[in-house]
């Protein structure tokens, strides 16, 4: 069908030029695939982490196996080679504005037809003709892997958030009544009787609350908690779509070849941004929790949980280092769907920069952990200091588990450590409640 269209007239990035050049036919020497892929492999910026990158070249290829890129079977073939032998190519980030990763993807091409060495290999190479250069970089394949990849380590800091507050639940001996069935069958918003029957369940067997109400940061946990857990859900379905999607320009069907706006991630991109708006409140939730830690009068423990001469400081500096964390992401949440741009001499004049989202939700996993490993530390610390506070079951396993791996000590001391290994320690405690 392709080779069909060609001989019949122009085919976008086929025989033409592309962008503002798209009415410009190409030349009859055969280069075009190659010139195309050499003029758009920016390689420049950060270099796309292996993980990332075999993620993108697993994305690559199911879009293209998906049908309709009009990539040879050659190359389709080296790419799935590649992925099995383990091959990684040297990419980088710099490029992208939600509309196709056109660099890094070049980068891609290029290595796949020899041009450019394997960054860990040897891995294939293949004959990249006219007809594959432009549907192999016409995908977003890596904002898609970054996007994706993020996604999953939010699902698990979100599981490992509610973990982490029923211990501080537990610690500030706080009131189930705010978590009641009842209470959230009355305002049934996605997700919050789900996540107030997950917390009703860790901190059941609890001691008489000792307060009416407790402060908000235990109170709206549910409330806080489920929208990211709702926005997270349907960012999974939105990029179960694109991993799955043919989304190359020109398409090609049974039907013929059709030129489109496919490429354009509007709705990746907006609901990235809804995932970093939704996950931002439970962050800025659990550095409530730990400075309720932090106050005698809610604990009936000593300022700052701390242990040792009068005037030792405890945790006290760990609540810096949250609001340190917590600011450096709020400087990156700018909705990225609401930027603008022209560029090609003004014929490509919108843009998702989705790309620009997915890397913005990676930062804000990437910080997350030593935020919530914080609140952890200081709620099992407040527990070993109050041990008859604790209960059987969820939160108590997590109490051991983490126990096991931070130092007992509680005289004044360095926390980095405690930090560290607190904050590896999350998906383990995320584990604890996705169990049947």
């Amino acid at each position: 069908m392709l080779r069909g269209a060609l001989a019949a007239g122009a085919v976008y990035g086929a025989n033409t030029g592309v962008g503002a050049n798209r009415h410009e036919a190409t030349g009859e020497d055969g280069g075009h695939g190659l010139r195309l892929l050499r003029s758009h492999c920016a390689a420049i910026g950060p270099l796309v982490d292996d993980e990332t990158a075999r993620a993108a070249m697993t994305t690559r290829l199911n879009q293209i196996l998906a049908g309709g890129s009009g990539i040879s079977r050659p190359v389709a073939e080296a790419l799935a080679q590649a992925l099995y032998v383990g091959a990684v190519p040297t990419m980088h980030s710099w490029g992208a504005i939600g509309t196709g990763d056109l660099a890094a993807l070049a980068e891609l091409g290029l290595t796949l037809a020899g041009e450019r060495p394997w960054r860990h290999g040897p891995g294939p190479v293949t004959t990249i003709d006219a007809t594959d250069a432009l549907p192999m970089i016409s995908s977003s394949a890596v904002t898609v892997a970054t996007a994706a990849l993020a996604l999953d380590r939010v699902a698990t800091q979100l599981q490992a958030s509610t973990v982490v507050a029923a211990l501080s639940f537990l610690a500030l001996r706080g009131n189930p009544e705010a978590y009641g069935a009842a209470v959230h069958r009355a305002r049934a918003h996605p997700c919050q009787a789900e996540v107030a029957a997950s917390l009703r369940a860790m901190v059941a067997g609890c001691a008489a609350p000792v307060r009416i109400q407790d402060p908000f940061g235990l109170r709206v946990l549910p409330q806080v908690t489920a929208p990211a857990l709702h926005t997270a859900r349907e960012l999974r379905e939105v990029l179960t779509d694109e991993l799955n999607a043919a989304v190359e320009n020109p398409l090609v069907t049974a039907h013929g070849v059709h030129h489109h706006g496919q490429f354009h991630t509007a709705t990746l991109a907006s609901h990235l941004d809804a995932v970093r708006n939704a996950f931002l409140p439970v962050l800025s939730l659990s550095s409530a929790r730990l400075g309720l830690l932090m106050r005698p009068d809610l604990t009936g423990l000593r300022a700052f949980l701390a242990d040792g001469p009068t005037g030792s400081s405890g945790l006290m500096i760990s609540e810096y280092v949250v609001q340190d964390l917590l600011t450096e992401i709020r400087v990156g949440m700018q909705a990225v769907a609401a930027g603008t741009l022209t560029i090609s001499l003004g014929l490509e004049e919108h843009a998702s920069f989705a790309t620009q989202g997915a890397r913005s939700l990676r930062r804000m996993t990437e910080l997350a952990p030593t935020l919530l490993a914080a609140e952890l530390v200081a709620a099992v610390r407040a527990l070993r200091m109050a041990p008859g506070r604790l209960v059987d079951g969820t939160a108590r396993e997590a109490f051991d588990l983490v126990g096991k791996a931070l130092d007992p000590g509680m005289e004044d001391r360095p926390l980095g450590v405690d930090l560290s290994r607190a904050a590896d320690l999350l998906p383990a405690l995320a584990a604890l409640v996705e169990r049947p």
